[in-house]
């Protein structure tokens, strides 16, 4: 080929690569100052604001804080993490909060007009107006509502077809973030809570709630996964007496969670080994995969087949107290799948009741998700291997070699409801996922006013 045909396509190709480029930036560059948005959308004011107050349809409001960091994983600007953390403090100071930390995954950041920070809104706003709804029934004043974004650069280029090669890079992005300064957000998160419960023991409503999708369940995993190791073990209650299984904050949620099933090995073994837990006991961690998410059941394993390639794994055994038999697990099969693929590990799958079209599907009014949330609640009490618990338009089975209330609920995901890796906005799962947040949730105060609205009257 002639030489100048090469220097025109290598520059063709540099100035193509360049302009391909997902911009790397900071995007909320504005606080401390909070922007109060008189419209459920922000106002185009408050989109360069990392704090923000929005209102509700149904007359509430909540918080929103962004804090973004870099492809190596630092806070862009520590000032801004700062800021974010003390307005919640502040908060904290004078009311309740119900806190949602979420990290977005790949092909999305913290760019105005990205789709999961509308999706993200929406749940805010509905915590928002069934903490009212629920503040109305119990008597008790509504907590405030505060959403965390946790953005970084979740693709690496913009042209279609092409970002579809970026898996593997923005995998390696991934846990580069959830080894930096993630778990000292999260960590000072929770510390709020913390703090309010020293000021108020046993009597904080207080809550901290943490979701991660795709990419972004795989930074929450590294960020938390040996905290969560740590208080499995330790529990609570009096020393030496195995009680109720704690977590980190309150839940942690994995949605299409973009990592491999053997990173989640040490908690799944220890909540299969375990056979009964008490009736106090609440989730701990939801994991949910679809069926359908094909990024992480096909090209996932592909990856990983090759990386693996040269490490020795086993067969090896685990005890499993519900069936009180000697399960194998396949260190391979665990290596190479992701985790909500690999069906030893499984604890759940969630399925519609009807085949209905998504577009036919509508939101729950306000008044009918809680009193959805008042019979969940009492389900989840009792359940028990092979418990199928309704949550609305959808139902939870719990598959028959798992403990009832396990609080490690890992979940496969019917593709009706979740139909690809990022397609997380379907109605059913915003409302399944809010009503194990508010399950999660509860202090013992609060949960002993739903159990008296526990009537027949008041099931659906």
């Amino acid at each position: 080929m002639d030489k100048r045909v090469w220097t025109f396509s290598a520059a063709l190709l540099l100035v193509f690569s360049v302009t391909a480029c997902a911009p790397f930036q900071q995007y909320r560059t504005v606080y401390p100052e909070v922007c109060i948005s008189p419209t459920s959308a922000p106002s185009p004011e408050c989109e360069t604001h990392a704090l923000q107050q929005l209102p509700t349809a149904n007359g509430s409001h909540y918080l929103l804080g962004f804090i973004e960091f870099d492809d190596q994983g630092q806070l862009w600007d520590r000032k801004q993490m700062s800021e974010v953390i003390g307005k919640l403090a502040g908060e904290a100071g004078t009311k309740e909060l119900l806190t949602v930390a979420f990290v977005h995954g790949w092909k999305h950041s913290a760019a105005p007009g990205d789709g999961n920070i509308e999706t993200f809104r929406q749940v805010l706003a509905q915590l928002s107006d069934s903490e009212a709804q629920i503040a109305r029934l119990t008597g008790a004043p509504p907590r405030q509502v505060a959403g965390v974004y946790l953005g970084w650069r979740g693709g690496s280029v913009t042209v279609p077809l092409l970002e579809e090669l970026t898996f593997w890079d923005r995998k390696n992005t991934a846990q580069k973030v959830g080894h930096g300064g993630v778990t000292e957000v999260l960590s000072r998160l929770e510390l709020i809570k913390q703090d309010k419960e020293s000021t108020e023991p046993g009597r904080s409503r207080t809550r901290l709630v943490v979701v991660g999708h795709s990419f972004g369940g795989a930074v929450v995993n590294t960020a938390l996964a040996q905290v969560l190791e740590t208080r499995f073990v330790q529990t609570t209650g009096p020393a030496g007496v195995q009680s109720d299984v704690a977590g980190f904050a309150d839940l942690v949620v994995l949605i299409n969670p973009a990592f491999e099933a053997m990173q989640f090995t040490p908690p799944s073994d220890m909540a299969t080994e375990r056979g009964t837990y008490f009736a106090a006991q609440l989730p701990v961690v939801l994991e949910m995969t679809s069926e359908a998410d094909y990024a992480t059941r096909y090209a996932f394993p592909a990856g990983r087949w090759f990386s693996t390639l040269f490490e020795n794994t086993r067969d090896r055994q685990r005890y499993n107290a519900v069936t009180r038999e000697q399960e194998t697990i396949n260190e391979r099969d665990a290596n190479i799948a992701a985790l909500g693929h690999f069906k030893p590990y499984r604890t759940h799958r969630l399925y519609p009741l009807s085949d209905q079209a998504r577009a036919q599907v509508k939101t729950l009014s306000t008044t009918d998700s809680v009193r959805l949330f008042i019979q969940s609640s009492a389900d989840w009490g009792h359940d028990q291997p092979g418990s199928k618990i309704p949550f609305g338009d959808v139902v939870l089975e719990r598959t028959t070699n798992s403990a009832g209330r396990n609080p490690y609920l890992l979940t496969y995901v019917d593709k009706h409801l979740i139909r690809d890796h990022n397609d997380i906005d379907d109605p059913r799962i915003i409302e399944f996922v809010k009503q194990l947040i508010l399950i999660s949730t509860q202090s013992p105060e609060q949960a002993k006013a739903i159990r008296r609205l526990q009537t027949p009257a008041a099931a659906p």
